[in-house]
């Protein structure tokens, strides 16, 4: 994947990452790992990270890999609200695009409404190019485009 760098000790997700074994784990397969956010803004309140430590939304592409991985993330975050929270009206999944994110290690924010207390709902508004992304919205910007064959 683009831009991936080595994990290293001080990173805290890369930390829960590789210590799944944890029982404040609520999923955990090759590819992600998944928990509770320790500071929730919403009445359930779940990221989704990656493993592999990738940085921000700003180093991925649109490759296959790429947009498998957020897709993944994705159906994670989905299925855990819809098992935890099912008869919540409204979910937002979505991620801090720099220099507003937290933590630089790819996170998805998993959240079943309503915002706890209400004003968090300001730290998820999308400002452009900054701010947050709703995750259909960066899958869109990250899917690979199909290949163009040429005839010859």
């Amino acid at each position: 994947m683009a831009g991936m760098i080595a994990a290293t000790g001080s990173c805290v997700f890369c930390n829960i990452a590789t210590k799944s074994n944890s029982n404040t784990i609520l999923h955990s397969d090759d590819k992600v790992v998944a928990f509770r956010d320790i500071n929730p803004s919403a009445f359930r309140h779940y990221l989704v990270v990656p493993v592999e430590h990738i940085p921000t939304v700003k180093d991925l592409q649109r490759r296959t890999e790429d947009y498998s991985l957020v897709s993944h993330m994705l159906d994670v975050g989905k299925m855990l609200l819809v098992r935890d929270a099912p008869h919540s009206k409204q979910y937002r999944f979505g991620f801090h695009q720099p220099p507003l994110n937290s933590v630089n290690h790819l996170h998805l924010h998993c959240m079943a409404l309503p915002y706890t207390p209400r004003w968090r709902c300001i730290k998820y508004l999308s400002f452009g190019p900054l701010g947050f992304i709703e995750a259909e919205k960066f899958l869109e910007k990250i899917k690979p485009l199909p290949k163009v064959h040429s005839k010859v």
